[in-house]
């Protein structure tokens, strides 16, 4: 039976790692976040944590809270198609009320890190960091003005991930092999 995993969680909590394991495992990716820094580039605006942040939240101002997985849906189905999926960083309650939806079978995985180690991952990132201050400016916009909170507390499975991988992926082929029994 194919699947189909969103991984959420706050920024630095490894949603990346958990994709990039499962993707390893065979499944196809679909990056949330993409959507907005490809919309961004299409617009001419620089990516930075400002601009991302005003970005983000505006297209959903314009469009609603579920925009992103609307403009992502075509892919989901095509992947979904073509086998096991895997959804990283599906960001609010309407992006995972549209896609419960349509697939019924939708498994909510949250990734917890204690915060302080996340802002230091984050920090210290080479791709996209962000300073101590951004990052706590980030997370409170997420909580209020994306929605993120709801599939976080609403999630099917946790792992929790303060750094020792082993564990991580001990519990993550845990919750892979209870999903294959249900």
């Amino acid at each position: 039976m194919k699947k189909i995993l969103a991984v959420v969680g706050m920024s630095g909590s490894g949603k990346s790692v958990a994709t990039t394991y499962l993707e390893d495992q065979g499944y196809k990716k679909i990056y949330f976040g993409g959507v907005i820094y490809d919309k961004m580039k299409e617009a001419g605006i620089p990516i930075t944590p400002e601009t991302q942040k005003e970005f983000r939240e505006n297209i959903r101002k314009e469009h609603g809270m579920g925009v992103v997985a609307k403009i992502l849906l075509p892919k989901i189905e095509e992947a979904y198609n073509r086998g096991d999926t895997v959804l990283d960083g599906l960001y609010s309650w309407d992006e995972y009320l549209i896609l419960k939806e349509k697939f019924p079978d939708l498994k909510l995985i949250c990734i917890c890190t204690d915060k302080k180690i996340r802002y230091n991952r984050v920090e210290s990132r080479p791709d996209r960091p962000f300073n101590h201050e951004d990052i706590i400016k980030r997370d409170i916009a997420e909580i209020e003005n994306s929605a993120k909170g709801g599939p976080i507390a609403y999630a099917d499975y946790y792992i929790l991930n303060n750094g020792d991988l082993p564990l991580f992926y001990k519990r993550l082929e845990e919750i892979l092999d209870d999903i294959d029994n249900d």
